[in-house]
């Protein structure tokens, strides 16, 4: 028997690439209902189909409710009778963020605390909310929309007992093959024989599956205590790296790699534990824990009663993590039922 057994999970944002990794994930198990919570109805309507086709006996089980984080009324309507939520709805582009930041805000940062103000007021036993690397000094409006989604996570946890229901936050990297990233569209230019595109060839990334992000959001789950950020040790590679890896999985001109430059917001390396978190993260062997703040807002007793211990962790960010080779990029790469999906294709 599962934790999930006869229980009812709500995912947020949920015909995106997470979503349906959760659904091929959790389908076929004892779960009781899925419900995906989105504002896309042909995405919706395209997902119904998809697992009516190929799960058709579990596809029962699934529940479609269209709705806008941003609308409170939406989401508590979906909400009735939900034990655990994965909250995953957001704007992630960087760039489109650069130029609609209050787009990101309201979705981001207004739109999680609908989900969490909404889960709380029904009882909602667990909420596990995803963000990213780009949340940890962030340079882009994106990443600081991530950034106070997570203040916002940390201090509603605050506000209610975690008997009553937890909230958690993962913070990982670049998924590999999510909807709107870099590998899919190089495929495609490889297949119409363009060269492919690249921003700037020594900027590293972390690299992860969507499998990878299923764990990370169930360890969260297990482990995580609340007001708890959860972030996974990855690997990671440079854009170089991984545009000769696709080349080579795909048959694409390395020497043709077209150079366009740093688009609006972008970093040169990204970073998944701030020093700042390093003082009194735990090591959890693949993952650290950054624990809640628990004190209050009169320092003065922190003053005499402190405690100047500090963790010797240090920052892990993209740069200072281990850096894969052509060969265990490409392994990696070729490891995903997508890129094996594509290659049967050839």
């Amino acid at each position: 028997m599962s934790i999930f057994k006869d229980k009812t999970l709500l995912i947020t944002g949920g015909t995106g690439s997470f979503g349906n990794a959760v659904l091929n994930r959790f389908l076929k198990t004892d779960i009781g209902e899925i419900r995906i919570f989105s504002r896309d109805e042909k995405k919706q309507d395209d997902m119904r189909h998809e697992f009516q086709a190929k799960m058709p006996e579990q596809s029962e089980k699934l529940r479609f409710y269209i709705g806008d984080v941003r609308d409170l009324a939406s989401v508590k309507n979906a909400m009735h009778g939900v034990d655990y939520i994965f909250h995953a709805a957001a704007l992630k582009q960087v760039p489109s963020c650069e130029f609609f930041p209050i787009e990101a805000v309201k979705t981001n940062v207004l739109g999680t605390d609908n989900v969490l103000t909404a889960a709380i007021d029904e009882g909602v036993k667990t909420v596990i909310c995803l963000s990213t690397d780009k949340a940890a000094y962030p340079v882009n409006a994106m990443g600081t929309s991530k950034a106070m989604m997570e203040k916002v996570i940390v201090a509603k946890s605050r506000t209610v007992s975690p008997e009553k229901t937890k909230i958690c936050c993962t913070r990982y990297g670049n998924v590999m093959c999510s909807r709107g990233s870099v590998i899919p569209l190089w495929i495609d230019q490889i297949r119409n024989h363009q060269p492919i595109t690249l921003t700037e060839p020594s900027m590293t990334r972390f690299i992860m599956s969507l499998d990878e992000a299923v764990d990370l959001v169930l360890f969260a789950f297990e482990h995580g205590q609340s007001g708890d950020i959860l972030v996974q040790k990855a690997p990671a590679c440079t854009i170089k790296t991984q545009a000769e890896a696709v080349c080579e999985l795909f048959g694409g001109d390395k020497e043709s790699i077209k150079v366009i430059g740093i688009r609006h917001g972008e970093k040169m390396y990204e970073t998944l534990l701030t020093n700042e978190e390093c003082a009194h993260a735990i090591d959890m062997g693949n993952f650290y824990r950054v624990p809640c703040d628990k004190r209050g807002l009169n320092y003065d007793k922190y003053f005499s009663k402190g405690d100047t211990e500090r963790n010797t962790l240090t920052e892990f960010n993209s740069n200072n993590t281990r850096l894969l080779t052509v060969e265990e990029t490409k392994a990696k790469i070729a490891s995903l039922e997508y890129i094996q999906n594509e290659l049967a294709k050839q």
